[in-house]
């Protein structure tokens, strides 16, 4: 199974917890608490993908995205997740 990693932002109480994919450029979900966020994620991903007509990029591993100046900043100062993508047209992921 294919796992994207996540950047989780949560603004507080008053605030829908969001989530991002650095490998998946416009795909986001939300919910007004964590885990219904994390719960729509995947859903997400998955329209994401249809949307995109064609395979999905590769998913990077959390050490990679580290390592990429566009989300390590990021990554250091929100929470990730990693969400299991739906059986779609993927392309394999990172080792």
């Amino acid at each position: 199974m294919t796992y994207y990693v996540a950047i989780i932002e949560d603004a507080g109480p008053d605030h829908a917890v969001g989530v991002w994919f650095p490998d998946l450029p416009g795909c986001f979900a939300a919910g007004d608490m964590l885990d219904e966020a994390l719960l729509n994620a995947p859903e997400a991903i998955a329209l994401w993908i249809e949307a995109q007509g064609g395979p999905a990029p590769r998913a990077r591993t959390p050490s990679e995205l580290r390592s990429d100046p566009e989300t390590s900043a990021d990554m250091a100062t929100h929470a990730i997740a990693l969400i299991p993508a739906p059986s779609l047209s993927l392309q394999p992921a990172a080792e």
